[in-house]
């Protein structure tokens, strides 16, 4: 039964909260700068105190509770509350904890533009980045796991607060030498029987190729023969000679820098995808991530 005079500590709250994201007590407390005891002590004073089991615990692994899911927003909701606390006494616009989300196939061309400039004008910021698939980005944001999210929108979740960012097209990419390598003209349609290759189930690229491919009743060969985690595995088999890809424009010159591959281009209007900004509506930081969705707008890749 919990006591009614009780009150949690932040240290408590940042205690149950890293545990919960983390689901890993050494990792946890290595993530807050404390011992591994001085963790599990903050843990244990906050369940006595709500007369709850937050964390379940074994020698194998840690579980959140229902009790632990169902407060774990509103703990994320305190400790945000008092980041922007502080923030606001130090004058500085975005400050504290930012757990970022951003799904595989924007994190490696948009990262190292937007750290460094964060680090320039957000000098109290400390993002923690989690780069995942965009349904569990989406369950992250949803359970207060995350603050915001960089994603292909529209999301289609209710409760969240969507900011467009950019567009951005998709290019075709060729073995060197490839019958449609340079062409600037290309239709939906130029992918029919060719062998597409695609990301794994749950990227959203996926979707959003095949999705091209629907739209002008293409149907690419060799589709799900070949299948990868990731968009620089994807490229190195197209490399090698094993079919073409989409890929994402700001993906282009990171991902063919080898020069053993050629690209084509789809004429106007091309296929592509809106990347924005996600966050919940319930938050008291709407402003502040407006601020931020500016920054990441100035320093997408070219």
């Amino acid at each position: 039964m919990t006591d009614q005079t009780y009150q949690p500590t932040l240290s408590q709250l940042r205690a149950f909260v890293a545990i919960a994201e983390y689901r890993h007590f050494g990792t946890a407390a290595a993530r807050l700068g404390v011992s591994q005891p001085t963790l599990s002590q903050a843990l244990a004073a906050l369940e006595n105190g709500l007369g709850l089991q937050l964390i379940e615990r074994s020698t194998r692994r840690v579980l959140v509770t229902a009790a632990g899911m169902r407060l774990l927003p509103k703990a994320m909701a305190t400790l945000e509350a008092a980041d922007r606390f502080v923030a606001s006494a130090t004058g500085d616009a975005l400050g504290g904890t930012l757990r970022m989300g951003i799904i595989p196939t924007v994190a490696p061309y948009v990262l190292p533009g937007l750290l460094p400039e964060l680090r320039k004008k957000l000098p109290a910021l400390h993002p923690h980045i989690v780069e995942d698939q965009t349904m569990r980005l989406l369950d992250g944001l949803r359970t207060g796991v995350l603050d915001v999210a960089l994603v292909a929108l529209p999301t289609e979740v209710s409760g969240l607060v969507e900011i467009p960012l950019y567009p951005e097209e998709f290019v075709l990419v060729t073995p060197r030498g490839h019958e449609l390598a340079g062409r600037t003209d290309l239709t939906a349609s130029a992918l029919d029987a060719l062998p597409l290759l695609l990301l794994d189930e749950g990227h959203c690229l996926r979707d959003q190729t095949l999705e091209v491919c629907r739209s002008a009743d293409a149907h690419p060969a060799a589709v799900g023969d070949t299948r990868a985690a990731s968009l620089a595995t994807v490229v190195q088999c197209v490399a090698g000679g094993l079919g073409v890809t989409l890929i994402p424009e700001m993906a282009v010159t990171a991902e063919t820098a080898r020069g053993t591959l050629d690209i084509a281009h789809f004429a106007a209007p091309a296929p592509g995808r809106t990347i924005g900004l996600a966050f919940r509506a319930s938050t008291a930081r709407a402003d502040d991530y407006e601020y931020l969705a500016a920054i990441i707008r100035t320093k997408r890749p070219m």
